[in-house]
């Protein structure tokens, strides 16, 4: 597994769910800018990299802005160091001298047709490594992105979930490139993947693990309850981590077409899922539409005790 993150404090409980999981081996961490700076970012991974032991993972960096637009933070979400703002020695982190775009074609063509790539953030990295190497969109085995709207309304604008806002434009390029995509958007995290606040007080006492998962989320849980409504936290990318670690979290999924509004005034950044095929474009995704809840409750649960 590789897995691509603009590591906040739902990131961080994704890299520990990937991390921990016996069955899983993460051959590499990319860092992209997104809910915080790339600096910020490396710096998140790291540190949870080696919360959970892993240090011989490597961390290479990616973007540090989008495509086109500035860039555009989430530290109104998940804290001014994208980890709740709760106090955490967060050191600069030291990455590979391979950037991450380079890293993720260099892995695609040493283990072609094996790798399953988990994309987290907005989708730089990935779109400049298909820039470099076209031929990579049919190397990886699956690509899992959390990102978009299967059928919601968005989080960042009412159109636009906020991994595809940032950079619209690299996500056009990921989903036009053939690529064995996988989406899971927020509208499955809200759904299924959500924690009351006695869900997440249960998390902290599961052990050191637990304790840092669940702590992280002091500002997003005041972000949810404030603008998105929801009681508690949603947990977009560890629920898309867990799909990509269990495919069969997936409970209900659709093979259909996905496009990227560019340029719409209120609608950029959206994701355009052609349930009907009204035109009459062959699928390039598979959108996820609802998740086991329970099992991924049991899977976060058995990564943080």
């Amino acid at each position: 597994m590789v897995i691509d993150t603009d590591t906040a404090s739902d990131d961080a409980v994704a890299l520990v769910m990937a991390l921990t999981h016996p069955d899983v081996e993460v051959l590499a961490i990319t860092v992209v800018m997104g809910n915080v700076s790339l600096e910020q970012g490396l710096a998140n991974a790291a540190y949870t990299r080696d919360l959970c032991g892993a240090q011989h993972v490597p961390i290479h960096a990616g973007a540090a802005q989008p495509l086109v637009r500035e860039h555009v933070s989430a530290q109104n979400v998940h804290g001014a160091d994208g980890m709740g703002d709760i106090g955490l020695p967060l050191a600069p982190a030291t990455a590979q001298e391979e950037p991450a775009a380079q890293a993720l074609v260099r892995l695609a063509h040493e283990h072609p047709g094996e790798l399953v790539l988990v994309a987290l953030g907005p989708l730089t990295n990935l779109a400049e490594a298909l820039r470099l190497d076209p031929s990579i969109a049919t190397a990886y085995r699956r690509v899992v992105i959390m990102g978009g709207t299967g059928d919601h309304s968005g989080n960042i604008t009412p159109a636009a979930e906020f991994n595809v806002y940032v950079d619209p434009e690299a996500a056009d390029e990921v989903f036009r490139s053939g690529m064995p995509i996988e989406m899971v958007g927020w509208d499955v995290s809200r759904n299924d993947a959500a924690l009351s606040p006695s869900d997440v007080e249960h998390l902290s006492t599961l052990g050191e693990r637990g304790a840092f998962c669940a702590g992280i989320q002091a500002q997003l849980m005041r972000f949810c309850h404030d603008v998105t409504q929801i009681e508690g936290i949603d947990l977009p990318d560890p629920v898309t981590t867990a799909i990509a670690i269990d495919p069969s979290i997936a409970t209900e999924t659709v093979l259909t077409y996905v496009a990227v509004e560019t340029s719409g005034e209120l609608t950029r950044g959206m994701t355009v899922v052609d349930r009907l095929g009204l035109l009459g474009r062959p699928p390039n995704a598979t959108v996820v539409v609802r998740a086991d809840r329970s099992r991924f409750l049991q899977m976060l649960h058995g990564a943080c005790a």
